[in-house]
């Protein structure tokens, strides 16, 4: 399972909605509006891995523009659509190659784990990112099939 194969499925609701208060599904610790609500919600992220973030907390919560605004438009598929029953219940940042805020490019290795009704697992990727027009896009991944 990939972020790209879950966004080939159907919508429907049923996704979870996360408060301002509430932690932060991309696990960084901090309250959801301090962490990727702000992203969320228009502002570009200053770093490769704050896109990453946020754009697994998209997953979570099923926001389909934010992914496809902050996905590169080169390599963007034309339909994405997300299923409210794969659930991604963790995120862990593995490792994290340049991608700050001078940089024009980064890498961030993570592992996300799912679930899908009884179905089980964890997608290890390596997200390539491009700086470009003054704002971080998500280039492709790099799936670890192990």
């Amino acid at each position: 399972m990939s972020f790209g194969a879950a966004a080939a499925r159907a919508v429907s609701d049923g996704f979870p909605s996360i408060a301002d208060p509430d932690p932060c599904p991309c696990g960084s610790g901090d309250r959801f509006d301090g962490c990727c609500a702000p992203a969320l919600r228009g502002s570009p992220a200053p770093t490769a891995e704050r896109l990453m973030r946020s754009r697994y907390t998209a997953f979570v919560v099923g926001e389909e523009r934010y992914l496809a605004e902050t996905w590169h438009p080169g390599t963007r598929p034309d339909d994405l659509r997300l299923d409210p029953a794969q659930r991604w219940t963790s995120l862990e940042i593995a490792g994290v190659v340049a991608g700050r805020e001078g940089d024009q490019r980064g890498v961030v290795e993570f592992r996300a784990a799912w679930r899908h009704g009884r179905d089980r697992g964890v997608l290890h990727e390596r997200s390539r990112f491009v700086r470009q027009r003054g704002r971080w896009w998500y280039l492709d991944g790099e799936i670890d099939p192990a």
